[in-house]
This record gives C-alpha cells, sequence and structure tokens, in this order.
C-alpha cells in the first residue's frame, strides 16, 4: 500500500493528489477495477482471443491501405 508523509504547510488537497498519483504508479487503481468483479477463466480466454482477432484485422486493414496508396501513386 502507497503512504505519503505530510509536508509541513501542505494543504489537504496536495496531499491527496500526490497520493493518488502514486497510487496510480504503483498499479494499485489498475488492480482494484481488474478485481472489481470475478472473471471466469473460460471468459477471460474469449476476451484474449477476440482482442487478438481484432488486432489481426486492423493489422491486414492497415496494410492493405498501405498497398492501396502505393498502386495508387505509380
Amino acid at each position: 500500500m502507497p503512504g505519503i508523509t505530510i509536508r509541513e504547510r501542505e494543504s489537504i488537497d496536495d496531499a491527496l493528489r500526490r497520493f493518488k498519483r502514486e497510487c496510480e504508479r504503483n498499479g494499485l487503481m489498475a488492480e482494484l477495477k481488474k478485481r472489481d468483479h470475478y472473471e471466469s477463466p473460460t471468459v477471460r480466454r474469449k476476451k484474449k482471443k477476440a482482442e487478438a482477432a481484432r488486432k489481426k484485422r486492423r493489422k491486414e486493414f492497415k496494410a492493405r491501405i498501405k498497398n492501396d496508396t502505393r498502386k495508387r501513386r505509380r
């Protein structure tokens, strides 16, 4: 758990802002969001597979666009 020490003459708002920044750096907020609800292993696999397919389609689309622009220049 991240912790900060409050400096002399530091407002609570400034200390809170530093604490939040420290939590972000340590990945605490991402971990909390990840653990917010349970996701079964099958759901995780499906999401991972869908993300891989999306990335593949996007990569192929970009390659097709790049080739089309090369053909037009000639």
